[in-house]
């Protein structure tokens, strides 16, 4: 049965739009409270990473009413944070039926999230700013990140050794974009990375979601914090993802491949 909107869903996405059209706004150097009059130049921001959002979660949504899944529609979570938001989510509410139900779910999100996302990034790096590496001062400067070398190389046609992009506001939502896609599919519980990995692999899965706690802590160690967090986060979310109704039908070959370019 479809799940209606309601007022919950519409106080929450108005709060995340505000926080993020802030937020936009102070990446850009613009203090709303200060310049109220300039606090548009937050919406390039904003809209990218709402409607990438909202893509990933519809996609979710979609998948689960073709499989007559019970769904919510997506609750968009506002934050007082660097980027204004902590994402959205939507609730599914057990039984999934089989494997093909669980992996056109599962991976329907991160695969529609990661194409509004590169689009993102392509259309805002053709307006982000090249500088030769140590003249920007301040702003979204980012190097030569791993995530954007590609696309850099493509699209503004240089070596990101060399030279700093001063990203356009819809390029780092679409970096955002990406990097969220990227977290979802850690292979743990009940994450989009945990349904496609059960999907795939059935009970043996567990093995898997258990064996990334030490991943993530030397990661943590070695390379970034919040890698730490997300640990703390997968003894919280559980490693056992939920059994589906007739755990004996098989994936067809398709939906093989789709999980596996997913992960």
């Amino acid at each position: 049965m479809p799940h209606k909107l309601t007022r919950i869903h519409v106080l929450l996405f108005i709060l995340t739009f505000m926080t993020t059209t802030i937020a936009g706004a102070l990446l850009g150097g613009v203090i709303p409270w200060i310049h109220p009059e300039k606090i548009y130049l937050g919406l390039p921001f904003s809209l990218t990473l709402i409607f990438i959002l909202l893509t990933h979660e519809m996609s979710h949504y979609v998948a689960s009413r073709i499989h007559h899944v019970s769904a919510t529609l997506p609750y968009f979570i506002p934050a007082p944070s660097i980027i204004g938001t902590f994402g959205a989510v939507i609730k599914m509410k057990p039984p999934i039926p089989d494997r093909r139900s669980l992996i056109d779910i599962g991976a329907s999100g991160p695969i529609g999230g990661f194409i509004i996302a590169s689009i993102a990034c392509v259309v805002g790096l053709h307006f982000s700013e090249v500088k030769p590496t140590g003249e920007i001062q301040e702003g979204l400067a980012f190097g030569s990140s791993l995530l954007f070398s590609f696309l850099t190389k493509l699209v503004v046609g240089i070596d990101p050794d060399k030279y700093d992009i001063l990203l356009h506001p819809v390029a780092f939502a679409g970096w955002i974009g990406l990097l969220v896609t990227s977290l979802n599919l850690l292979p743990i519980g009940q994450l989009d990375g945990g349904h496609i990995t059960y999907a795939l692999l059935g009970e043996k899965s567990r093995w898997i979601s258990k064996g990334m706690l030490p991943v993530l802590v030397v990661l943590g160690i070695m390379y970034w914090e919040g890698w730490l967090i997300w640990a703390v986060l997968m003894i919280f979310l559980g490693y056992k993802h939920p059994p589906v109704v007739y755990p004996h039908i098989q994936l067809d070959r398709n939906r093989k491949l789709i999980g596996w370019i997913a992960l």
